[in-house]
């Protein structure tokens, strides 16, 4: 063979196998905000900045589909339903998101970026393999409460009884009251669970019935509570009665008095791990559930001083930031 047409041979022989390689698919990755998009805090930008230290790029290596509850528009379930049938290859989400994406797909790979007690709400078998197609970043809420309400005590000697905020008809609540039970024993304090719909409901709930004679209000980490305008209300509503309110850790942030809690977007960051696992082929039910490890303590000395509460210095030394 002359070398002229040993060369134009070669190229072909080279240039059949590039043309033959299929382009790269693209994974898809459904993010289920459990937040409206204007009150979501930093949870989708912790998980997409996960997602780039991981080497995925936006785009070319991975599209993100993102579907936020709207207000008095579609909700979790609806837009939950509408990602299974866009063909996700993994759905993120959190806290009540987690229930709805597991209501609509038994089959799709389910991350919760923030998850409460997976296990014993029945969305996985042992935190160690869950087994189902939900796993991801837990963290135990009712003894987060448990502790929030130990502050409360703790600010507040002479108080007898504590507001309980709770999401109405919530299928948590036992287990919250369960956790409870023996701490407020101990502490000789009465407990007025206080249902509401929305942040905006607080008011009205405060003001009425057993509610009215409390002594501090806990507040649980649901997001009407927790994210967008929810805590600037509920910390404002609680001041307005001259109530000390202890609850995550945005409340301080936004004039409550103390907050104990675990820092979501740190966990919406981490699991992007899981998504990584899961697209190079993890099986979600053999991925071990992570619990929270690290726990912050915020105290508002502002609203300490407008309720006329003094702050113990064991507790201010032991915060993780103190708002002046």
């Amino acid at each position: 063979m002359r070398r002229r047409e040993f060369v134009a041979a070669l190229g072909v022989a080279l240039a059949w196998p590039l043309a033959a390689v299929p382009k790269q698919r693209i994974a898809r990755v459904g993010y289920l905000g459990p937040d409206p998009v204007d009150a979501d805090p930093g949870h989708y930008q912790a998980f997409r900045s996960g997602l780039r230290e991981l080497g995925y790029l936006e785009g070319e290596s991975i599209e993100i589909v993102v579907r936020h509850p709207d207000q008095g528009g579609a909700g979790l379930s609806e837009l939950a339903h509408e990602l299974v049938d866009l063909g996700m290859d993994v759905i993120v989400t959190g806290g009540p998101g987690v229930f709805a994406a597991h209501e609509a797909t038994k089959t799709v790979p389910i991350v919760a970026g923030v998850g409460g007690d997976l296990v014993g709400l029945g969305l996985a078998e042992s935190l160690a393999h869950p087994g189902g197609n939900v796993t991801g970043m837990t963290y135990f809420a009712p003894q987060l409460v448990v502790k929030r309400v130990e502050l409360l005590k703790l600010v507040k000697p002479s108080m007898t009884s504590t507001g309980l905020l709770f999401m109405r008809n919530s299928p948590s609540i036992p287990r919250y009251l369960q956790a409870l039970d023996a701490p407020l024993k101990t502490l000789g304090l009465a407990l007025q669970l206080i249902e509401v719909s929305d942040a905006s409901e607080c008011k009205s709930a405060l003001d009425a019935g057993p509610a009215a004679l409390i002594g501090g209000l806990a507040v649980t980490d649901f997001p009407p509570f927790n994210a967008g305008t929810g805590p600037a209300i509920v910390a404002g509503v609680a001041a307005g009665r001259g109530l000390p309110a202890a609850g995550g850790l945005t409340l301080p942030r936004n004039g409550g008095l103390l907050g104990y809690g675990v820092d979501f977007p740190s966990m919406f960051h981490r699991a992007a791990t899981f998504v990584d696992r899961i697209l190079k082929g993890a099986n979600p039910g053999d991925l071990p559930i992570e619990q929270a490890t690290k726990f912050e303590t915020i105290a508002n000395l502002k609203t300490a001083s407008t309720l006329g509460i003094e702050i113990p210095s064991t507790l201010l030394a032991a915060a993780d930031e103190v708002i002046e």
